[in-house]
């Protein structure tokens, strides 16, 4: 069997869930703390989501950016791989993306994923005076933006013509220190347009969804994949939902109201069934599931931040089920 990875996310605000915490220093210092017990309970890698307000509506609370949260994380560890999942094409031009994600990579002593997307949140787009054009035009945009990176992560001066980014002797010194470049991962389930540029592009794919869905998902990729020439074991398979761990249902199904008093929650049923919800049991037969349907990278989200009951029970009681 490949070997099974797990990632967790630094709470960095996205979600509201450092609301209860009033001093900004404080927020950032728990952002700091889980990153570190993270890495000590022996996750593979931390993530950050790259937004600028929060969900599931803009609140007017902290949330810190994702490559500055990058570069004081990459000084900060030693061992835990740095992602983010993802980054929005359109937020900074691509040469500009290069440059830091290099640095970032030169910081960290190699330890940097690259996650990367189309872009969504139309809020965000508007409120900083983002373009939001259709969402072929962003697949496109994201397309070419991956392309553009990779040139400079690679070529001493890298020229580019696309339809939506130009470069012209672009120098990008240092280089990444990772070889031949830092994982890319493109997030997005697109079947159309976005997972053929996934098949194209990506070292590793992230989509969602419920077991059924998830598989359906991957058959598309693998089509793809069949269609431009390109080997699917090429594309680990990566899947990011919540996660709540607590010894009984009952603990689980009270965290669970708690966040639907918030008005943040799905129904339970259904919340269960496409994620990482229940006892360590029930969340190591779901991780199971998912290992079968081809995951091999699980990048869950803790839904009881800022608590870390999630992350250690998930790391003491459902991680070692699998190494």
């Amino acid at each position: 069997m490949s070997e099974i990875r797990f990632g967790a996310f630094a709470p960095q605000g996205w979600k509201t869930e450092l609301i209860g915490i009033a001093d900004p220093v404080d927020k950032w210092a728990k952002c700091l703390e889980t990153t570190l017990l993270a890495e000590s309970l022996g996750y593979d890698s931390i993530w950050v989501y790259d937004h600028f307000h929060n969900v599931p509506a803009p609140a007017h609370e902290t949330v810190f950016e994702c490559w500055t949260v990058m570069a004081a994380l990459a000084v900060a560890t030693t061992r835990i791989r740095l992602g983010q999942m993802v980054t929005c094409t359109s937020y900074r031009p691509p040469a500009l993306t290069a440059k830091i994600t290099a640095t970032i990579d030169v910081i960290s002593g190699g330890r940097l994923d690259w996650g990367v997307g189309a872009g969504w949140y139309d809020h965000e787009y508007k409120a900083y005076g983002y373009e939001f054009p259709e969402a072929k035009v962003r697949i496109g945009m994201l397309r070419e933006a991956v392309e553009v990176v990779k040139a400079m992560w690679s070529e001493a001066d890298a020229s580019y013509e696309g339809r939506y980014y130009k470069l012209a002797g672009a120098q990008c010194d240092p280089k990444p220190l990772q070889k031949p470049h830092p994982p890319i991962w493109i997030g997005g389930g697109g079947e159309q347009i976005t997972l053929r540029v996934v098949a194209r592009l990506a070292d590793k794919s992230n989509f969602g969804g419920k077991p059924e869905e998830w598989a359906h998902k991957r058959d598309v990729l693998h089509g793809h994949c069949k269609d431009v020439g390109r080997d699917p074991s090429e594309i680990e398979l990566t899947w990011s939902p919540e996660v709540c761990v607590r010894e009984t249902e009952a603990e689980v199904r009270e965290v669970s109201a708690m966040s639907e008093a918030r008005g943040y929650r799905e129904p339970f049923d259904s919340w269960q069934a496409g994620n990482l919800v229940g006892t360590p049991e029930q969340v190591a037969e779901k991780v199971r599931v998912y290992i079968d349907l081809g995951c091999t990278y699980f990048v869950p989200w803790c839904t009881d931040y800022p608590e870390h009951t999630t992350l250690k029970l998930f790391a003491e009681k459902v991680m070692p089920e699998f190494r």
